[in-house]
Parts: structure tokens; C-alpha cells; sequence
């Protein structure tokens, strides 16, 4: 077994990438902390991989929709005496729809889960890492982080600025010991898309299983990559190469046609 990981905390960890990152830590030795909104399925797994793997798992309920939720998560982590070696700001969640007809509360919560308690869980636990001198940070952004997204204009906004914070901070702690990672996965099959009302949308045919994205984002994690851009077709691989080189208006007409069709 390679060295112990030590201990992860892993937001949004009851489903899809947040449940396979955790798998994967735990297959390495590491133990966990699992944050979600649901208790069920986060006790479920925290079973499931103590008595698999000999790992100790702790189970935190929080939403993220709620402002405080990051300070409660940080000081119960504290309480507990945990070192947490590795964050997965992983928890997020996305909408379908012209931006003027969606709710602004659904768009809101949106933000604070994608943006502002990211931020936040990072603020809390960096100084941590600093002072220790290592530690990793894995932000699940988007391949969407890279364009503007027609019907769905704050989702790719969001994860515009996970992959954009996520590069400045890998910059500023160049030397310090602590690694800052984006996974941009392209689309992937998590539950995510039937939550955002965009499971029926032809870009999810074909999309990538939640547990090859979880591995590419901890492999490159682990190897202290700036990003790694996953679970693309070899054409959307090479659409998102010619893109740069293609009209503006081309390319936000294709994005939107392509999330309404």
C-alpha cells in the first residue's frame, strides 16, 4: 500500500465525484471526513468503507447553502482533533435556463455553494497546511471554467472563478509545501445533471462515470498539477482545442443550442 494519505475532508461526498474521491482515499489508507446534506447515504458509506478498508471515517450533515456551514465544519474538525491532510471542495451543484427566468434563490444558493463556501472552506483550513508546510487542496471546477455558458450563465461562471482562484493560489504557495489543484471534468454522469433539469440533453450521451474523473482529479492532485481537464470525448477534445480560434458569437450560439437541444 503506498504512504498514508492522512485525512481527507471531502464536501458533497453522499454521491457522484465526492463518493469516489472518498473511495479512492480510502483505498489508499487514508481516513475521512464526509460532508453532505444527507445523513443516510454519508453513514452508508462510512460503514462501507471502514469495515473495507480498516480507515476511520467521521460523518459531518451540513448544507452548503448555509453561510455559516464552512466555520461549523472547520471548528468541528477542530473539536475532533483532526489533521487534514487533503480538501475536496467538491460539493456543487448547477440549473438549466435563460437567466432572467430562473429563480433568483436557486441561482443565489448556487454561488454559495460553488463560489462562496469553496472559498471559505479554503480560507479555514490554508493557514493550517501553511504552518505545516504540505497539503493538498482539489477544487472540482468545470471544462466549463474555460467559455461562457448560454443557459447556464451562473453555473459556468462559478467554475470560472473555482479554476481562476484555484491557479492564483497555486501561484501564491509556490514553496510552501501546499498544493492547489482544479478538476475540469467535461460532462459527467453524477446525478448532477438530472438535479440541474439537463439529464435528456444529448451532451450527456456518452458522458464519463464519476469514479475515471475522481481518479484523474486525485492522481493529478497527488502530483501537485495546476489542472487536469477529464472525461472528454476525443470531439469535444478537439472542439475545445479549435475553440480559441473560432468567431465569439459562433461559439456561444453553439454552447447554447447544445444545452437546449
Amino acid at each position: 500500500m503506498a504512504k498514508n494519505p492522512g485525512t481527507a475532508l471531502v464536501t458533497g461526498a453522499s454521491s457522484g465525484i465526492g463518493e469516489a474521491l472518498a473511495r479512492i482515499h480510502a483505498e489508499q489508507g487514508g481516513d475521512l471526513v464526509l460532508v453532505a446534506r444527507r445523513r443516510a447515504p454519508l453513514e452508508a458509506l462510512k460503514q462501507e468503507l471502514e469495515a473495507r478498508h480498516g480507515i476511520a471515517a467521521s460523518v459531518l450533515v451540513e448544507d452548503l447553502t448555509d453561510e455559516a456551514a464552512p466555520a461549523r465544519i472547520h471548528q468541528s474538525v477542530l473539536d475532533a482533533g483532526q489533521d487534514i491532510a487533503c480538501l475536496f471542495n467538491n460539493a456543487g451543484f448547477g440549473g438549466l435556463g435563460r437567466f432572467d427566468q430562473r429563480d433568483w434563490a436557486a441561482d443565489r444558493a448556487m454561488m454559495q455553494v460553488n463560489m462562496i463556501a469553496l472559498t471559505a472552506l479554503t480560507r479555514l483550513f490554508l493557514p493550517e497546511f501553511v504552518a505545516r508546510g504540505s497539503g493538498r487542496i482539489l477544487n472540482t471546477s468545470s471544462s466549463g471554467a474555460l467559455l461562457p455558458g448560454p443557459m447556464q450563465a451562473v453555473y459556468y461562471a462559478s467554475k470560472a472563478y473555482v479554476t481562476s482562484f484555484s491557479n492564483a493560489l497555486s501561484e501564491e504557495l509556490r514553496g510552501t509545501g501546499v498544493t492547489v489543484t482544479a478538476l475540469m471534468p467535461g460532462p459527467v454522469r453524477t446525478g448532477f445533471e438530472a438535479t440541474a433539469g439537463m439529464g435528456q440533453l444529448g451532451l450527456y450521451t456518452g458522458a464519463a462515470s464519476a469514479g475515471s474523473v475522481a481518479k484523474a482529479g486525485y492522481d493529478a492532485m497527488m502530483q501537485g498539477r495546476l489542472n487536469v481537464i477529464t472525461g472528454l470525448s476525443p470531439v469535444q477534445r478537439l472542439m475545445l482545442r479549435l475553440l480559441p480560434f473560432a468567431p465569439r458569437r459562433l461559439v456561444l450560439r453553439m454552447i447554447h443550442d447544445m444545452q437546449t437541444a
